[in-house]
């Protein structure tokens, strides 16, 4: 048996896997995001710890028999989140989160003062990575900063509060800017650019890889062994590629979470900054990944049920099934942009509206903006020599079909919906456990799910989107004119 739980934005989810693979147990929990200004996004992690022992407390409750039997455990978490701790490991400030804008000063900074960070890192500056926070903190909470003895992402503090030891992985390691993405371990020059060294880091493991073992007092809380090892485990995307069995150069999937992910696997560090790429380790070793980044993809549709004090499933119901598209476009930058603007400072926006635009035809206006942002996520990789020819789709927002549908009718390519798809990064995590529990090759572990439908694009509803696709991509220069 094994489990694997997920630290998302939104909440905390675990799931018990058998050795068969199947989901035997889950529970969840939700988290709340703190914004004290504008464009900061922040969390407790003291939050996080109180919502996993909800969560595995209650998993003790409904299956006490099968936790017991849990030999090895797998964590993946939201990414990019700075977790401050001084030299007696307490926690300095609150997390400041992956869709935190505020360093974007800071950006520029750490570029010019890491000439190669293009080529150490893969990846534009961008202020949602861990580096251009530590640089913010360094300017604006100097005695903060002084305290700072060490710096850990989410998962990573989650595992030292689990087993005592500060260790990371690959792929979320890979979303600070100090890892030496091609080489796979951290960088002293990316570091000194922030003022840190590598002894202020976690040790680097593999995914797949022991990375410590539970703590006597958690593992009779819970009456499991006194044995239970902890995975390197993954980033959120990369826990999703390896429950999808997207281990293979050229598998490719849709993730409609809180951000949305165009993800491609790939056999090599391949870089693309020239339009905001991501070039990451994989959570197994020998392996990378590209991914094209939107920040507000589920968020969106999210926001707009707040709006309108309706409930999002009651929302798209309301659509029904798109014939065309709407006559409101909405740009879904309501935390900026990555792929392809790096744009911190972007907004979101609504346009085309007249006294006869239903909130229906809003609702359809939000979807289709988020898939927008997912065809410009398709076309950036494509420039950089990645082709996708179709996808799996996870997250939140693949249980609606009509979004799945029109994603696939905007992207011109089949999408399909697979079994388990709703555990997500909790389901690759319990496979990264099992992995570092037997040692098995992950070719015989991380196989594909199962496929329940394929979607195919809509001819006639892609020919109209390519159209509409013009119109959306003049708004974000038009936008960012407009904005001081």
């Amino acid at each position: 048996m094994f489990l694997g739980i997920d630290f998302g934005t939104s909440s905390v989810k675990a799931v018990l896997v058998d050795d068969a693979q199947r989901a035997l147990g889950s529970a969840s929990t939700a988290l709340t995001v703190s914004r004290p200004a504008p464009g900061h996004s922040e969390q407790d992690p003291q939050d996080w710890w109180l919502a996993l022992l909800k969560v595995l407390d209650a998993l003790h409750a409904a299956h006490p028999t099968e936790l017991a039997a849990v030999q090895g455990i797998g964590l993946s978490g939201q990414m990019h989140g700075a977790v401050l701790l001084d030299a007696a490991g307490d926690v300095l400030r609150p997390c400041i989160l992956w869709n935190d804008v505020r360093a974007t000063a800071e950006c520029r900074e750490l570029e010019a003062a890491c000439p190669d960070l293009h080529a150490i890192a893969g990846n534009l500056a961008m202020p949602g990575f861990t580096a251009p926070k530590l640089l913010w903190v360094r300017h604006h909470e100097p005695e903060v900063f002084a305290r700072t003895t060490h710096v850990l992402l989410p998962k990573a503090w989650i595992r030292y509060r689990l087993t005592g030891e500060m260790i990371e992985e690959m792929s979320d390691a890979s979303g600070t800017l100090w890892l030496d993405v091609g080489r796979r371990e951290w960088s002293p020059a990316a570091l000194a650019a922030t003022g840190l060294t590598p002894a202020t880091m976690p040790r680097l493991v593999e995914g797949s890889a022991p990375a410590g073992v539970l703590r006597s007092e958690l593992a009779a809380r819970w009456g499991m062994r006194r044995d239970v090892v902890l995975a390197g485990g993954a980033g959120d995307n990369a826990a999703g590629a390896v429950g999808l069995g997207a281990i293979h150069p050229g598998d490719a999937f849709v993730s409609l979470g809180t951000s949305g992910v165009l993800w491609a696997t790939t056999d090599r560090f391949s870089p693309y900054p020239q339009a905001a790429v991501h070039a990451f380790c994989h959570a197994l070793p020998g392996l990378w990944h590209q991914m094209g980044v939107t920040l507000s993809a589920a968020a969106s549709l999210a926001w707009w049920a707040r709006v309108t004090g309706q409930d999002e499933a009651a929302l798209i119901a309301e659509m029904g099934e798109p014939r065309a598209p709407s006559a409101a476009l909405f740009l879904p930058y309501l935390s900026g942009e990555r792929t392809p603007h790096n744009d911190g400072a972007i907004r979101g926006a609504f346009a085309g509206l007249s006294h006869d635009t239903t909130r229906a035809a809003l609702t359809q206006a939000v979807l289709e903006g988020v898939a927008f942002s997912m065809r410009d996520c398709l076309d950036s990789l494509a420039r950089s020599g990645t082709r996708i020819a179709e996808a799996d789709v996870i997250g939140g927002g693949g249980r609606s079909r009509a979004w799945v549908a029109l994603l696939a009718a905007v992207l011109g390519m089949p999408l399909h919906l697979v079994a388990e798809s709703e555990h997500g990064g909790a389901f690759g995590a319990a496979r990264l456990a099992r992995l570092a529990v037997t040692g098995e090759v992950p070719e015989t572990v991380c196989t594909p799910r199962p496929r329940l439908e394929t979607i195919l694009p809509d001819p006639a509803l892609t020919e109209a989107y390519a159209s509409r696709l013009v119109a959306y991509r003049a708004l974000y220069p038009s936008i960012k004119g407009a904005l001081p």
